[in-house]
């Protein structure tokens, strides 16, 4: 399941300005917040005061605390990797190291009397520095990667690598944070941030929830808002894109197919749910609509062609109901076209697709709903037999 953050900026915004904000995204799920320590001016003293504050009101909204430091940052505060104690004393969470130490000074920190987690910058520490940390034999629950934001247009982190670094470290079992940018008007973030705050650079003008799923596809198991303040419908809607579908079989047939099948794991296809919003049409049937919005699971097996996305099961389950075609007049139907066969090919009637590349109109199918251009970049990401959820715009 993903863990929902948001990002605050102390030295830009006052507490009480912040509290009110932690209180709006624990109402949403949230249980994260990111919040750089280094960035804080102001006496040793008077920087743990502060901190120590911020981490009061954000645990009386349930929410973990994340404080981003460097060892210059520890050093200032009286800190060091075989004395945490500064940080326990104010019942910080997370240490986020910005920038590491050397693998001998990791481990001691991973082995605080604490318990508190350590976060490396999974942007910059190598995978292999974090097999290294995981072959010494610490525990792996106090190991957090969490990638940068790039407040710079066109500096966001590549796509094929980000999906690369997160690869090696899902499979260590290493939960990987990464951010996404808020489209509200008049946030802020660090260094004079204007263009959001998000981890990958392609997704930095995307809809917030749009941007979740997308980062959570490459392998993020925990998104952040970078800047802040994200809006109320922002965190709804995130929220709403990044939590589980429990099952709700339309049919016990489907439940013993899906969970009995030698060609999907049931348990590893429930991980790796991926949500894709569509606008169904205005003519769309309530069977149709059933299928689409309703049944349960729509996934491909692995053989789709590059012109079509497609999801057999429903066909399966409603071979007896009446999908009568409709004529369109148009010759193709375009990419971002959600389409299902009707009666003209009986014995494919009810499969959904999504056409990813122009398919000849032969009658055979019937058009049901569309997915923008953004939307679409879901079907890049989309892997073979990822379980996908069609839920229609906000």
């Amino acid at each position: 399941m993903s863990v929902l953050g948001v990002s605050v900026y102390p030295d830009i915004r006052p507490l009480d300005e912040i509290a009110d904000y932690l209180h709006l995204a624990a109402k949403y799920g949230f249980t994260r917040v990111f919040t750089s320590m280094f960035s804080v001016e102001g006496t040793p003293e008077e920087v743990l005061a502060y901190f120590r504050d911020l981490d009061a009101v954000a645990h009386e909204c349930g929410i973990e605390v994340s404080l981003d430091i460097n060892p210059e940052c520890m050093e200032r505060l009286g800190a060091s990797p075989s004395d945490l104690s500064v940080f326990a004393e104010i019942k910080a969470d997370i240490l986020r190291m910005d920038g590491a130490y050397g693998e001998d000074d990791n481990v001691i920190m991973l082995n605080n009397p604490y318990g508190m987690k350590i976060e490396y910058n999974a942007s910059a520490l190598t995978p292999e520095a974090i097999e290294s940390l995981v072959a010494r034999g610490v525990d792996k629950d106090r190991i957090l990667a969490c990638h940068n934001f790039y407040p710079q247009r066109y500096t966001g982190f590549r796509w094929d690598k980000y999906r690369a670094v997160n690869e090696r470290l899902n499979k260590l079992g290493i939960r990987v944070g990464a951010f996404v940018a808020s489209q509200a008007p008049n946030t802020h973030g660090v260094w004079d941030a204007t263009c959001g705050l998000p981890t990958v650079e392609r997704t930095r003008t995307y809809p917030a929830d749009l941007a979740a799923r997308v980062v959570a596809a490459g392998g993020a198991t925990d998104v952040f808002f970078g800047n802040a303040y994200a809006s109320e419908e922002e965190l709804a809607a995130v929220a709403e894109a990044l939590a589980p579908v429990e099952p709700h079989y339309t049919k016990p047939e489907v439940e013993q197919m899906f969970t009995n099948s030698p060609f999907v794991d049931a348990e590893q296809v429930m991980k790796h749910q991926r949500k894709v919003r569509v606008e169904p049409l205005y003519d769309i049937t309530p069977v149709e609509r059933e299928i689409l919005f309703d049944f349960f699971p729509h996934l491909d097996m692995g053989d789709s062609s590059e012109w079509i996305w497609r999801t057999r099961m429903p066909r399966m389950f409603y071979r007896d109901q009446t999908i009568e075609p409709r004529r369109y007049p148009q010759d193709f139907f375009q990419r971002g076209d959600v389409v299902i066969v009707n009666n003209n090919y009986k014995n494919y009637a009810g499969e959904v697709q999504v056409v990813l590349d122009p398919i000849e109109n032969d009658g055979t199918r019937n058009l049901v709903a569309h997915i923008d251009n953004q939307e679409m970049t879901m079907f890049d990401v989309i892997g073979d037999f990822d379980l996908v959820v069609f839920l229609p715009i906000r």
